[in-house]
Parts: C-alpha cells; sequence; structure tokens
C-alpha cells in the first residue's frame, strides 16, 4: 500500500510541475529540457519504488498511475469546471496582429519564437493574423485574417 500511496503523491506532483513548467511541445524542447525530464523521471521512480525493484512494486506503481491517469481525464470530461485546472486553457497570444505581450511573458515565449512558428504554417508577418492561440496542448494555432 505504501507503494501505492507514494505513486499517488508523485502523480500529482507531476501534474502540479506541469502546470507550472508551461505549455511546451515535445519537438520545441532544448537537448537540456529534455534531459531535465528524464531525470526527472529517474528521481520520481527512485521515490514511489525505492528499493523495491519486485514485479509486484512496478505493477502497484504503474496500476496507481495508469488509473489516476484515467481518473483525471474521466473528471476533466465529466467536470467541465474542472478543465481549466486539469488541462488548462487555449491562451490568445495575438490578437488582430497585435501581440499580447503579458500572455507571452507567463508562458515565458519570445516573439521570435511565435514568428518561427507562424513561418513553419507559412505566415510571413504577424499583421496577417487575426487569432494567434496556444493550445493547451502547447501547440500554436493561427488563424489568418481574410
Amino acid at each position: 500500500m505504501d507503494i501505492v500511496i507514494r505513486a499517488a503523491i508523485a502523480f500529482l506532483f507531476i501534474l502540479l510541475l506541469t502546470r507550472i513548467v508551461g505549455r511546451r511541445e515535445l519537438n520545441t524542447l532544448e537537448p537540456f529540457d529534455l534531459i531535465l525530464l528524464v531525470t526527472i523521471g529517474d528521481l520520481v521512480q527512485q521515490g514511489v519504488t525505492q528499493n523495491d525493484f519486485s514485479i509486484t512494486g512496478m505493477t502497484l506503481a504503474v496500476g496507481t498511475i495508469a488509473v489516476l491517469t484515467v481518473l483525471f481525464s474521466y473528471l476533466s470530461w465529466r467536470f467541465q469546471a474542472l478543465r481549466p485546472v486539469l488541462e488548462g486553457q487555449p491562451l490568445i497570444l495575438i490578437e488582430d496582429g497585435n501581440v499580447i505581450e503579458k500572455n507571452l511573458r507567463r508562458n515565458r515565449l519570445t516573439q521570435e519564437e511565435v514568428a518561427a512558428e507562424a513561418r513553419n504554417q507559412q505566415i510571413d508577418s504577424f499583421d496577417k493574423i487575426r487569432w494567434a492561440v496556444l493550445e493547451t496542448s502547447g501547440k500554436i494555432s493561427f488563424i489568418e485574417k481574410n
């Protein structure tokens, strides 16, 4: 039972940590960020299982995290009021060609990063953008002006 409690605490800690760190797609991570994620995973595993290297310990830890993942997904689907807390909310970065600096700072994004993503979608100027939205997945969606 100790492993189940530690796995649940680790799950909640990781959920909180991802909310604090912010939204980034995996393909936008720097090499250091990726190494840091792997290191965090190893440290969490050590905290969850301690010195228990048994199949039972592994099954309990992974099972607990899987059940909590499904539970939180269900809660997000079932109770709309929980969605912003569990999944986050889309955030407007550009409106009618004007950059909303406050929203960029809040998510630690630069205008250059948004411009690079716009160029990836064949948009060469912020003036052509009606809306740029940072989705909950970390992807930036662009809606061009007509």
